[in-house]
């Protein structure tokens, strides 16, 4: 049987030491659905979270959290607060040595470094074949994704460390399984780009010079939201699948019966 669980209202608020959070509730399916509020959430990592942030997301009455940072992400921000009865899940989407050297040069590298691996759009396309690997290579890690939800884990919160591309990735094949509309998906995912939800750049010159309006103009491609990049995940999903629907079946190995479970938690009917 359907695990019924109450209605509640859309929550999208700003709490002060997680970013980028909000409830994806209330976006349109193809068939006239829409998400339903209070079931999917998403935001930045928790490890920062106050006394008041902790009690708010608390009182979600989450079933699970996917944490889909990787070690070195813990060892930078710490790991996440615990939340009583909740569930946390760690599932990595990027291997903590995959770019060791690029990521200490956004860190510490002065401006020259950061040209170097930066400009003339190589910051974009490194992020363009990122969002295209965790689509391609972690197929088997949706999909655990996706079954779990389907399951047992729903409410549930995704977050990575911005909650911008791992996150946004893992919400966005979330959507897509339950028949979200593309352009739906993309609004939902540029919403990270709102000052308020936007990752704070951390680097260890925190000059005038080290946070030059040329160092976080190299910076933005990393730190920003942008819809090419969504765009080559679903790219990678058509040329690699030749469509959603066989993404779904044969990548992310869903039967029709689990991705009905997944509607039927996850979606109100028209």
């Amino acid at each position: 049987m359907t695990q019924q669980l109450p209605e509640v209202p859309s929550t999208d608020v700003e709490l002060t030491g997680v970013r980028n959070f909000r409830d994806v509730g209330g976006l349109p399916t193809t068939d006239g659905g829409r998400v339903r509020h209070g079931r999917l959430y998403r935001s930045g990592h928790l490890a920062h979270a106050t006394e008041t942030d902790t009690a708010f997301l608390a009182g979600l009455g989450l079933h699970t959290v996917f944490d889909f940072r990787n070690a070195a992400d813990h060892k930078l921000d710490g790991l996440d607060v615990e939340l009583p009865g909740v569930r946390n899940v760690s599932i990595p989407l990027s291997d903590p040595a995959d770019g060791a050297e690029f990521w200490r040069l956004v860190r510490d590298g002065d401006i020259q470094q950061l040209r170097s691996i930066l400009a003339d759009g190589k910051g974009t396309a490194r992020m363009i074949a990122s969002y295209r690997s965790i689509i391609t290579d972690r197929t088997a890690e949706h999909s655990r994704v996706l079954h779990a939800l389907a399951e047992d884990s729903v409410p549930a919160l995704m977050h990575c460390a911005a909650g911008k591309d791992r996150a946004g990735l893992s919400i966005a094949v979330s959507l897509l399984a339950v028949g979200v509309e593309k352009e739906a998906v993309e609004a939902d995912y540029l919403k990270s780009n709102d000052a308020h939800r936007r990752y704070k750049v951390r680097r260890s010159d925190t000059s005038s010079a080290g946070m030059s309006d040329e160092v976080l103009e190299l910076l933005n491609p990393l730190f920003g939201a942008h819809s090419d990049y969504l765009a080559a995940a679903f790219a990678a999903i058509e040329e690699t699948w030749g469509g959603t629907d066989r993404y779904l079946s044969e990548g992310l190995k869903l039967a029709p019966e689990t991705r009905e479970r997944l509607r039927e938690r996850l979606v109100e009917k028209a």
